[in-house]
């Protein structure tokens, strides 16, 4: 027998690959967090020394040529990243929020929280292509560090982070109306009103002109895992018009999730025209079914989730005080939304894409 084909040896050769993954991975983060910790020291020294020194304007682009002369196998020092960082330190030091107290604890290496948010640790273990994305579509730090909570939490690589940023998450996460807080418990019900969005996005569904609910159902089932990326982390697709089987009746809700956090099933049921009161009784039959026929006893009450064309706030509020199924009310949209053409010093998208070309320092930079 050959030790290719003996199973003890595959055995213990695969758990030694994946020992070795392992440590790559954490040797990864680890020199992706000591750069940072130094890109952030170097912007406190730049941002210090242009209020203090008198050495002219070309001092910025010498201090870059005699760092790569002096490193000269080390990227992420050219003239541009160097720019890049001081508008990263500056970014969040924005506002006179707390700057000396938030220097002082990054530089000294102390476990407090950057701007009360989020952690140092956390900060830094975000790779530096995805700060360039965050500050480059952020305008306030709150919303920075949104994103950045997210992508620690996540693990969203950088083109999932800009689908994100691109679709205003932190603007729509948890803005859809509900009546979790009044039938569920605590912390499923906090939970839930922040899983769901309003409005969601349906870009990436090719409806043209006049479509039916159907057609609606059809594109987002046919692509679902876009439409499971826009739904968010933690939802598992069941089925679409999955049969519940009520007696000599069978009921036949348009989409079915399981969310993985929440531990239930999420009822989904769209609608091609503006929010009806009567939408929600035919949803609540549905939620209520799935709780006598699929529920199991670990499992969190179901959930119901309208999806429609548009609504009004209010009469959605009061067609919600008429039920006692847990029910969340959005909007979807087709069109693309639109980001608001603000000028700022902060890099565009082009100038980070140049940029991350030179600034590949580890392979799990480089992966994202």
């Amino acid at each position: 027998m050959t030790l290719a084909s003996n199973s003890e040896f595959k055995s213990w050769v695969s758990q030694l690959k994946k020992d070795i993954r392992s440590a790559q991975v954490k040797a990864a983060i680890k020199v992706n967090t000591e750069l940072l910790r130094l890109y952030w020291r170097m912007g406190a020294g730049i941002c210090e020394k242009q209020k203090s020194a008198s050495w002219g304007d070309g001092w910025f682009k010498e201090l870059s040529r005699e760092l790569m002369a002096e490193f000269p196998d080390m990227k992420g020092l050219s003239y541009r990243n160097l720019q890049y960082i001081r508008q990263w330190y500056l970014f969040y030091n924005q506002g006179n929020i707390i700057v000396q107290q938030v220097v002082a604890q990054l530089q000294e290496g102390h476990g407090q929280q950057l701007v009360a948010q989020i952690s140092e640790e956390a900060f830094f273990s975000v790779p530096w292509g995805h700060h360039l994305y965050i500050i480059s579509q952020c305008k306030d730090v709150d919303r920075a560090v949104f994103y950045l909570k997210k992508t620690v939490e996540n693990g969203w690589s950088r083109a999932v982070l800009l689908n994100y940023l691109d679709t205003n998450l932190y603007e729509r996460q948890g803005k859809a109306v509900n009546n979790f807080n009044r039938l569920l418990a605590n912390p499923q019900s906090e939970l839930a009103a922040q899983t769901l969005k309003d409005p969601y996005n349906f870009d990436f569904l090719t409806l043209d002109g006049e479509y039916r609910e159907r057609e609606l159902e059809q594109g987002l089932t046919q692509n679902v895992t876009r439409f499971l990326l826009e739904l968010g982390t933690g939802f598992a697709f069941v089925g679409s018009q999955v049969p519940l089987q009520i007696g000599e009746d069978t009921l036949y809700p348009d989409l079915l999730f399981y969310h993985l956090e929440l531990r239930c099933y999420v009822v989904v049921e769209l609608k091609i025209t503006k929010f009806k009161a009567e939408h929600l009784g035919q949803l609540g039959v549905y939620v209520s079914a799935v709780n006598h026929i699929k529920k199991k006893p670990t499992d969190n009450p179901t959930i119901g989730l309208l999806i429609c064309k548009t609504k009004n706030n209010v009469m959605a509020q009061y067609a919600l005080e008429s039920t006692n199924q847990p029910i969340g009310i959005s909007e979807y949209q087709l069109s693309k939304l639109m980001p608001e053409n603000i000028q700022s010093q902060l890099p565009t998208i082009e100038d980070i894409e140049a940029t991350l070309s030179d600034i590949k320092e580890t392979k799990d930079f480089k992966k994202g």
